[in-house]
């Protein structure tokens, strides 16, 4: 099989066609390796035009860190298209007891699939179908947390310790840009990414 080549175009013709086609539509199963390779060419891309020293440079730097903004976004409504349409037909599996087409889904999908169907099935079972015997729901329900208290883990404080460009998370947020010797509270997620990447430390307070 040829090579599958990612770009800007092709992905977002891939978008095009999930928008407007009511059924899932095929996307090659190396989808996900080809996009994060594709996403840090352009990374790399990005860092070596920061590096250069031109009267061009500041324009190349924000075509391409827009470029990868928008790359972000469509991923995200990519994402979020199949999203739907997965869990409508696995909504629809469990109303008729008919299987699916899942043909199109990629394994992760088709796991994602798979826990919705048996998801929606069980509560069917546990409480409409119990209703209709006139019986009581047969659930075990998770423990109600207390919503009045106060999440300590909303933000982590971490020092900043080397230049870090704006970027966008995993949670498809803007975040940056931040400057070496900051100190910043931030998601505790994207904390452990800046810290993995050794971007970034934890923040020991003085306080006792």
């Amino acid at each position: 099989m040829p090579e599958v080549i990612i770009t800007y175009e092709n992905l977002y013709e891939i978008l095009r066609r999930e928008k407007y086609k009511t059924e899932l539509q095929k996307i090659d199963k190396t989808f996900y390796v080809d996009v994060v390779k594709y996403l840090n060419e352009k990374e790399a891309i990005l860092e070596s035009q920061s590096k250069k020293d031109s009267i061009f440079a500041s324009t190349e730097v924000e075509k391409t860190r827009t470029q990868l903004k928008n790359l972000r976004k469509i991923l995200k409504e990519l994402y979020e298209k199949r999203e739907n349409k997965i869990i409508q037909a696995s909504l629809f599996a469990s109303r008729s007891n008919m299987a699916q087409d899942t043909s199109m889904m990629l394994p992760e999908e088709l796991a994602f699939y798979n826990e919705l169907s048996n998801t929606f099935t069980t509560y069917k079972d546990n409480i409409l179908i119990k209703l209709l015997q006139n019986k009581l729901p047969s659930l075990k329900l998770p423990e109600q947390k207390d919503l009045k208290t106060p999440d300590k883990t909303d933000t982590l404080s971490i020092k900043i310790v080397q230049d870090i460009p704006e970027f966008v998370g995993p949670d498809m947020e803007a975040y940056g840009p931040f400057e070496t010797g900051e100190i910043i509270h931030i998601n505790p997620k994207i904390a452990e990414i800046l810290i993995n990447n050794k971007q970034a430390e934890n923040e020991i307070s003085e306080e006792s």
